[in-house]
Parts: C-alpha cells; structure tokens; sequence
C-alpha cells in the first residue's frame, strides 16, 4: 500500500452506488459491515494516525447498526455477531474507537429492546 492513497470517499461512493441501483437492506448491510471490516484491517496492519479516517469508519459502524436494527430480527444475528466482533477489535486502534463503538453499540441495543 506504500505510496497508493487511501480514499474513504471511494468506498463510501461504491455503497451509495450500490444504495441508488439496488438498495436491498440486507445487501447494505453486507456493505457497510464489510466496509468496517476492511477498515479496522488496514487500521491493525499500518498504525495510521488519520482523525478523519478513523471518524469515517465510527460512522460507518454506526450506520451499520443502523441498518441491521431495520432488518426483521430473524435476519439480524449473522450481521450483529460481526459488529460485535468489529466493537472488539475496536481496543487494537486506538483514537477512541472502542470507546465509540461501544456507545454505539448499547444506543442500538436499548432501542431494540424497547420497541
């Protein structure tokens, strides 16, 4: 990855693409969490120090979230099992992410347990 730059943008603009052409929310869902996956990857193996990118990818979980909780419950397991995991890895970056996605995180599960 030396020297390529790194375009949260990009990544971003493929979900909206995605979002606009098909929009299936349990396919958002695969996108977003994935993106979150890949993110926090990159975060492990390199060490950067970006507030943006690290901003981007805390809302990104959050979104994700989002969208698992408008899932009917009976899809919802798989894709709440590797956020879980993502809030986990959260510790290993730094920046107050695990702080962040721990919030956001328990926002999520009270509102699920009051509807």
């Amino acid at each position: 990855m030396k020297g390529q730059p790194i375009s949260v943008s990009k990544a971003k603009k493929a979900i909206g693409d995605y979002k606009k052409a098909i929009g299936r929310p349990d396919g958002m869902a695969e996108l977003s969490i994935f993106y979150c996956e890949e993110a926090l990857g990159f975060l492990e193996s390199c060490s950067m120090d970006d507030e943006k990118y690290f901003a981007a990818l805390i809302r990104m979980y959050g979104r994700s979230l989002e969208i698992v909780s408008s899932l009917p419950p009976a899809e919802r397991s798989t894709y709440l099992e590797r956020l879980g995991r993502l809030r986990s890895r959260g510790r290993n970056v730094g920046w107050v992410v695990e702080e962040e996605f721990n919030s956001l995180w328990y926002d999520a599960v009270d509102e699920q347990q009051s509807e």
